[in-house]
């Protein structure tokens, strides 16, 4: 497991993290780390553009159709 340090962390922050670990009863080594692991897990933006644009819309509601309910919902 590879190891980190993070310099520079603004008092406010790093205060803010120590009492999110203790209200979650962890330490705050182990709450950064799920916390990373958290954002890690998501998907980039870059990814995600790459994801919609891979799917297939040829049975989704045409631009027409959309602009339509659009316009409906705001009479």
């Amino acid at each position: 497991m590879a190891t980190l340090y993070i310099r520079d962390v603004p008092e406010p922050i790093a205060e803010s993290l120590k009492e999110r670990a203790a209200e979650a009863g962890m330490s705050l080594s182990a709450y950064v780390a799920r916390e990373l692991a958290d954002i890690a897990a998501r998907p980039t933006n870059a990814e995600m553009v790459k994801r919609l644009k891979a799917r297939d819309r040829s049975r989704g509601p045409s631009t027409a159709d959309i602009l339509e309910a659009v316009a409906e919902g705001r009479k």
